[in-house]
């Protein structure tokens, strides 16, 4: 046995003093290694799994060759020839604008983004609910070097400027779905020339404030009078909507029976022109008869209760006959 100068003993494993078979055995073991190291590099680089929310950007030496969309597990070639970049594509994600959430869940302003200027050049604090989406996986990832900041850099700035052309009371009552839409818009035109392969979902306005207390006291007040407005034109609606009903049946039953009254008067109209018609007909052909029947008719509906006899006097002899 060696030693040092410490007194440390020395192995000498100096491959002069090792025997043909122990060097056999280690070119083996180093072969073995090698190969084992080559095989788990050949295999874990070999294949990639995409789940059902995203896709896959495959390259072949750095560049785009397809985009893999179906979820499970696909094959590539290995050592680094392709590689695969997994993007979450069918899932909304969320930007917040002058808010934040800190690791206990809390709320926090922000107020660098929260302050804007209305078109009355007051201070509001707004605060903003951001949805998006990744459309296109390749431009998400190869068009910009961080799209994130991008679309919310563009979204503060779109906020931003359709805020400053509305007037503080509208900001803070009654246009704010109005100023949603209309940023929404304009975030979406701006965000299409930056082709980011983001898409925008919407745009939400999750609180509008004044800075001071006192202002949002009396803004309040003004919104529990617009409330009690709407509550009483509500309730007038419903009161109208009850009545009108009632109303149009009434109306339409003073109608029908108007129409029942006309239609009686004109169906009696004709039917005593028609009497009157097969009257005179009748008259024509006998006068002197039609005259004395109409005279009977008429004198046993003035006298109705009185029993009348027909004097008639032929071959001079007189005989009373019953009207009957």
């Amino acid at each position: 046995m060696k030693y040092d100068k410490n007194g440390n003993p020395v192995i000498d494993i100096s491959l002069n003093k090792l025997t043909p078979k122990q060097l056999k055995t280690i070119k083996f073991v180093v072969i073995g290694v090698i190969a084992l190291i080559f095989v788990v590099i050949l295999v874990s680089t070999s294949w990639y799994t995409v789940n059902d929310k995203q896709n896959a950007v495959v390259t072949t030496f750095g560049k785009v060759t397809r985009i893999e969309t179906e979820p499970g597990m696909h094959l590539k070639l290995p050592f680094g020839i392709q590689k695969a970049k997994c993007v979450d594509v069918n899932i909304f994600q969320k930007i917040n604008i002058g808010y934040t959430t800190n690791e206990t869940g809390e709320t926090v302003s922000v107020s660098n983004e929260s302050k804007m200027i209305t078109g009355d050049f007051n201070i509001v604090n707004i605060d903003f609910y951001i949805e998006y989406k990744i459309t296109n996986p390749e431009k998400y990832i190869y068009a910009s070097q961080n799209p994130e900041d991008i679309i919310k850099n563009l979204i503060q700035s779109q906020v931003r400027t359709v805020v400053s052309s509305y007037a503080v009371d509208d900001v803070l009552t009654v246009k704010k779905t109005e100023i949603q839409t209309v940023a929404k818009e304009m975030i979406t035109t701006e965000l299409e020339k930056y082709d980011v392969g983001l898409s925008l979902i919407d745009v939400k306005i999750q609180d509008a404030e004044a800075p001071t207390e006192e202002v949002i006291a009396a803004f309040k007040s003004v919104e529990t009078a617009k409330q009690g407005k709407e509550t009483a034109l509500n309730e007038a609606k419903a009161y109208e909507n009850a009545k009108i009903p009632t109303a149009q049946a009434e109306a339409d039953k003073l109608l029908q029976n108007a129409e029942y009254l006309k239609q009686s008067r004109i169906n009696e109209a004709k039917e005593q022109i028609a009497m009157f018609n097969a009257i005179y007909t009748m008259y024509q052909m006998n006068p002197s008869i039609t005259k004395q029947r109409m005279y009977y008719e008429a004198i046993e509906k003035i006298l109705p209760n009185i029993e009348l006899y027909i004097n008639t006097d032929e071959d001079g002899i007189t005989k009373f006959m019953p009207l009957d």
